[in-house]
């Protein structure tokens, strides 16, 4: 879609001078103004507590926001003209009084979209919501967009859907997640659903398991008095990977719309066998990262990281079990694992499919592998599936070889990021790759009674080297089913 088909916006980031509306959402709307995908028309208005003019802030931005676009689309004459349609105005306090300022900077308009990004902590969405509709800020073309987590439980997630949704509509709530921007993860959809080749394979029938792997070179950095009152599993499993779990498992929607796709994900959140009592000790665990190696520089240990207590239990890595109990995937269990200051920085999916159902080459002539379908999300993005096939020679013998689609080398041009495609998705108002209310519950539904778990029997988290895998008990879940994870190197 072009930038004169696209409709003239107003979007007011609030907080605006944080670090996720500086490194994130300012480079991804310069890229998509850059590449004229916003309308000429289209307005930023940061909000935020602090007493700034429109030209400090812009100055102050600048050099934050410009290091996170690669270098080959940043040029002066580009960004000056992005930030002619940047704005700022100062709101003290999350009071319809203190919005209410807002409205000579925004177009009256009816017809208009108007976003409002909070880019902030979620225990403030609630009175943002009700302050910006005290206000009189609500149109009919607004939409509010909630970062995740919502919420730290169940109850706070349901408090939150609901404090928003007395001020918004659900169809003007954009409740995003990343992830869910992705090139390869919208591939996953194609994939399955265009090619004749995998749906009828992708059944328990055919696929013996699944692999979902999150992992992160860096620590809690800059983050640790809020993480340290998260964790591994609410920041990541709750919504990323149990995100691209649906993804995998979810039934063909009848149609590429956005309640078609929505209804099918929260089929699958409730399909989920739940981790109760005992399983909880079988199915889960819970590490914290030690002192070690990674990327040949030595780090500290998650006890030595600022903001964090020394007698800290907070999880720095999940690995789980996860069971569907519907027809499709009854007998295949998803394992879950994400972790920080692991042994590389990687994001990807494997799907391990069953065995030939009985051997006619003999085991001189090679080992037979089983085929994998691998689905790299990040650093770089790709599709690969292992396959076996003959040594070129006189004789046969087996070797494994990967069929690889790698998106950077097939597809010319840029690879957007993923809150490029975001972005541009709020303003066209599709909600397609964003969370319903019942998605976001449905998921903490099932975390709940692991976190419950965990409390309940007071466990220590396990420990891991800093640069490792994880814990040896993360490897022994596996083997107990006689599996064990799948590490490409990146």
């Amino acid at each position: 879609m072009t930038a004169s088909s696209n409709p003239a916006f107003d979007m007011v980031v609030v907080g605006g001078t944080g670090d996720l509306a500086r490194r994130k959402l300012l480079p991804s709307l310069y890229l998509l103004h850059k590449n004229g995908q916003l309308s000429p028309a289209g307005r930023i208005l940061a909000v935020a507590r602090h007493e700034l003019s429109t030209e400090q802030y812009r100055e102050q931005i600048a050099n934050s926001s410009q290091q996170e676009i690669p270098a080959d689309q940043l040029d002066p004459e580009t960004w000056d003209a992005f930030v002619r349609r940047l704005h700022y105005r100062a709101a003290p306090n999350a009071t319809a009084a203190g919005y209410r300022s807002l409205t000579k900077d925004l177009d009256q308009d009816g017809a208009r979209v108007r976003v409002f990004y909070l880019a902030t902590m979620p225990s403030l969405y609630g009175d943002l919501a009700h302050a910006i509709g005290g206000a009189g800020l609500i149109t009919d073309s607004s939409r509010i967009v909630l970062e995740k987590p919502i919420g730290h439980d169940l109850a706070s997630a349901q408090q939150i859907n609901a404090r928003v949704g007395e001020a918004f509509r659900e169809e003007q709530i954009f409740r995003i997640d990343h992830y869910l921007g992705k090139e390869t993860v919208q591939n996953l959809m194609v994939l399955r659903f265009a090619n004749a080749l995998f749906e009828p394979l992708w059944r328990s029938e055919h696929i013996d398991h699944v692999q979902i792997t999150v992992a992160e070179r860096l620590g809690v950095e800059d983050r640790g008095e809020y993480y340290d009152h998260t964790g591994a599993l609410r920041d990541m499993v709750q919504n990323h990977l149990l995100q691209l779990l649906c993804l995998v498992a979810m039934e063909p929607p009848a149609r590429l719309e956005q309640d078609s796709i929505r209804d099918e994900k929260i089929k699958v959140l409730q399909s989920l066998r739940p981790i109760v009592d005992g399983d909880v000790a079988k199915k889960t665990v819970r590490a914290q990262y030690r002192e070690g190696v990674v990327a040949g520089e030595r780090v500290a240990g998650y006890h030595q990281e600022p903001g964090i207590g020394v007698d800290s239990s907070t999880e720095t890595f999940v690995a789980l079990k996860a069971e569907i109990d519907n027809w499709r995937w009854a007998g295949v269990p998803f394992y879950l694992r994400t972790g920080k200051r692991m042994a590389y920085r990687v994001s990807e999916i494997m799907i391990q499919f069953r065995r030939v159902p009985h051997q006619i080459f003999e085991d001189r002539l090679g080992a037979l592998q089983d085929n994998r379908l691998v689905i790299r999300l990040q650093p770089d993005e790709f599709i690969k599936l292992a396959m076996m096939v003959k040594n070129p020679g006189p004789n046969i013998r087996l070797k494994p070889v990967d069929l690889n689609l790698n998106l950077a080398t097939t597809f010319a041009g840029r690879t957007p990021l993923a809150y490029e495609r975001l972005l541009l998705d709020v303003i066209q108002g599709s909600a397609t790759l964003f969370m319903h209310r019942a998605e976001v519950e449905a998921a903490w539904r099932w975390v709940e009674p692991i976190l419950e778990g965990w409390g309940h029997r007071e466990w220590r988290p396990r420990s891991y080297a800093a640069g490792s895998w994880g814990p040896e008990e993360s490897m022994a879940l596996m083997l107990r089913d006689n599996r064990s994870w799948y590490e490409l190197m990146a």
